[in-house]
């Protein structure tokens, strides 16, 4: 789902609304920036905190209204609750509108997002509308730009396989004093972000049957075509065989499909920088292979691609606004399939730092495919910090539910840092253990190591993958398995897959570029 904008500049908001009815190119939702007026709008959205009253723009479309609009919002009792909405019809000259509360807080780029995600869910998706910004409570500069990232988040759908699926053009204008700003800022670098969301949900809801190794990385080179200081390498069987990538190769060779390394190096620093490394698990189907999952909910198994999805996602993100740091993002992909010739348990599968791994459930697949990447991404590249991303363990699901994605890593001050920039992206995170024990549980008998090792799930995925990660290099693990599908939307999430981590990804990738 490509992101569009209308150029409007300094345009009044008549102007904006006469833009929306213009026929568009896409049948998607446009977005617009134009300057605070009252004047001739049809279906408008305006702010109102907790103390009840209507000021500067409110004030100004309640005048239209004769009134009607306050007396009303008095006689529905409400009171302003942040992310609370009241939606008015016959308020005349307006065919409707509402009212959405921001609270009595201070409000930060989170909330100012949330509040975005409100207006989307309030929203009538048929109809154009208008949405007035100011006399918020935030220190935040160009709020509006903030807001209507949060719009496109919440407004999300899938809508490819629906056949009764009606698209309709519709215009959101976001009004605000600051509209060159806004309209820079949301064009420039937070629309990117959103994209970047889209596409990773887009890859996390299609079917297994259509979404492959060889298929994600088509779409991820389509994602980047065009994009400056960006090249993207695509390993087939062939390079990874040279390569001796036997975990990978392994998991991947019970599927028709053969697996595929997918590579994106974007280089805005100087070439002689180390980068950032984003690495994803990237199945786009697991059965569990010979370890068979129970059907029970095995249909959501077409999401296990979502760390490699979310690293596409933070890449593009990164590389269209030009951050000025350098970052590759490497992603594992392959389907996971029981077959004459999959692995079983008990196989002991070389990798390509020559550490082997005895398979004790071909259920527990990412970490398999997670070592020859993080192998292969300190081989060639030598990061200044890694970051591997992954739906790895119903273990991180069952402790930390849809709230928190999983930190585990090696330096606890690191685990704090990531939650501090989760929490301002709207990605929590939270950390669990990893310690001496959990690596010596996983020593194998007849191999280096073994795959699975019992309890905590999640602590001895981590270290799985931590055996392969040089001891001096700063390194954190995420598990997303709890909150890369919703099953209940939230204001900048709907229902269904999260994209999950581009956001917070993104967020790293910031904290790290403002060091420098």
């Amino acid at each position: 789902m490509g992101l569009k904008s209308l150029i409007i500049g300094t345009t009044s908001l008549s102007a904006a609304i006469l833009l929306a009815t213009a026929p568009a190119a896409w049948a998607e939702t446009s977005f617009a920036f134009g300057t605070l007026s009252a004047d001739t709008q049809d279906h408008v959205t305006v702010f109102m905190d907790a103390d009840g009253a209507l000021s500067g723009a409110a004030d100004e479309v309640n005048d239209k209204t004769e009134g009607r609009l306050e007396q009303a919002i008095e006689d529905a009792g409400f009171k302003g609750k942040f992310g609370k909405s009241i939606q008015l019809y016959g308020m005349a000259p307006f065919t409707s509108v509402t009212v959405i509360g921001t609270g009595d807080e201070d409000l930060s780029v989170r909330q100012l997002r949330d509040l975005g995600g409100h207006v989307a869910g309030a929203s009538d998706n048929d109809a154009s509308l208008s949405v007035m910004i100011d006399d918020l409570n935030t220190d935040v500069e160009v709020a509006a730009a903030q807001i209507a990232m949060g719009y496109k988040l919440g407004s999300y759908s899938f809508t490819k396989y629906k056949t009764d699926h009606k698209d309709v053009d519709r215009t959101v204008a976001f009004h605000s004093d600051d509209t060159d700003e806004a309209k820079s800022l949301f064009d420039s670098d937070l629309g990117h972000v959103a994209k970047g969301v889209y596409f990773a949900r887009d890859m996390g809801t299609e079917p297994g049957k259509s979404m492959y190794p060889e298929k994600f990385a088509q779409d991820v080179r389509a994602l980047f075509r065009g994009v400056a200081n960006v090249r993207v390498d695509v390993l087939d069987l062939d390079d990874m065989e040279r390569r001796n990538m036997g975990a990978l190769i392994g998991v991947g060779q019970g599927s028709v499909h053969d697996p595929r390394l997918v590579v994106v190096s974007y280089t805005g620093a100087a070439r002689t920088d180390a980068p950032i490394a984003l690495v994803g698990k990237g199945i786009t189907f697991d059965t569990g292979g010979i370890s068979l999952k129970p059907n029970t909910g095995q249909w959501l198994m077409k999401s296990d691609l979502s760390g490699a999805a979310a690293v596409a996602g933070a890449v593009y993100s990164v590389a269209k606004r030009g951050a000025d740091v350098n970052v590759v993002g490497v992603m594992a992909m392959a389907e996971n399939m029981p077959a004459s010739d999959a692995i079983r348990p008990g196989d002991v599968l070389e990798t390509m730092s020559g550490k082997t791994i005895e398979v004790m459930s071909t259920d527990a697949e990412g970490r398999l495919v997670l070592s020859d990447a993080v192998t292969y991404v300190q081989e060639e590249y030598d990061p200044r910090l890694l970051i591997d991303i992954a739906t790895l363990t119903g273990s991180a699901a069952r402790a930390l539910g849809d709230d928190y994605g999983a930190v585990v890593t090696r330096d606890w001050e690191l685990s704090q840092h990531m939650m501090h920039i989760g929490k301002a992206a709207g990605e929590d995170v939270w950390p669990l253990p990893l310690n001496d024990n959990h690596y010596s549980a996983i020593k194998s008998d007849i191999a280096d190591i073994k795959s699975t090792a019992g309890s905590p799930g999640a602590s001895i995925g981590g270290a799985v993958i931590g055996t392969f990660i040089d001891e001096d290099r700063p390194w954190v693990h995420l598990d997303i398995a709890g909150v890369d599908w919703l099953d209940k939307g939230i204001p900048t999430t709907p229902k269904g897959h999260a994209g999950w981590g581009v956001r917070f990804l993104d967020a790293v990738v910031r904290d790290l570029e403002a060091e420098e």
